[in-house]
């Protein structure tokens, strides 16, 4: 044992004047919609999500690519529903029964966005966004924006700008 004991207080106070002083820093802070389908998970910024939806009957329309779904009514206004799997590159799936449907508005254009489950709505640090892997299959790789790390998953931010705009322009 030492002959002279320290106590809590004097390691803290040698520790600050050590240190110096703290800074304030205003970070950046971004709203994110965080969701799965299956075992992928997306994010969303959350300025371009309108509502979430709990799942509503969607009415099929004949002659429509395969990624719409169909259409919902929102409180009277008609709106679309895309299925994000074939819009991302993923494998088709059944509609599980907590799905739900993000009204996402961006490039001018209005519509619903099938997801399998909301995970999280939070505000997370810029800083945090990492650039996309440059791995990432096509389409995702032209539509990703950034990864994070959410609940240990990595977790793709998604531009819906561009994803709205490509599927106006009929590449899905």
């Amino acid at each position: 044992m030492s002959a002279n004991p320290v106590s809590l207080d004097q390691i803290l106070a040698r520790r600050q004047a050590h240190s110096g002083p703290v800074v304030d820093v205003d970070e950046a802070m971004l709203k994110l919609v965080i969701v799965s389908l299956g075992e992928h998970w997306f994010a969303f910024h959350g300025d371009k999500i309108v509502e979430i939806l709990a799942d509503c009957p969607v009415y099929f329309l004949p002659g429509c690519p395969e990624s719409l779904e169909g259409v919902i009514n929102v409180r009277g206004d008609i709106e679309s529903v895309i299925q994000l799997r074939p819009v991302l590159g993923l494998p088709e799936s059944d509609t599980v029964a907590d799905s739900r449907i993000l009204l996402a508005r961006a490039a001018g254009m209005q519509s619903g966005l099938r997801v399998d489950r909301v995970e999280d709505v939070l505000d997370m640090p810029a800083s945090a966004i990492q650039p996309p892997l440059s791995t990432l299959p096509v389409p995702l790789r032209d539509m990703a924006l950034g990864i994070v790390t959410f609940r240990g998953h990595a977790v793709h931010l998604i531009d819906l700008e561009t994803v709205f705009a490509d599927y106006r322009n009929g590449l899905h």
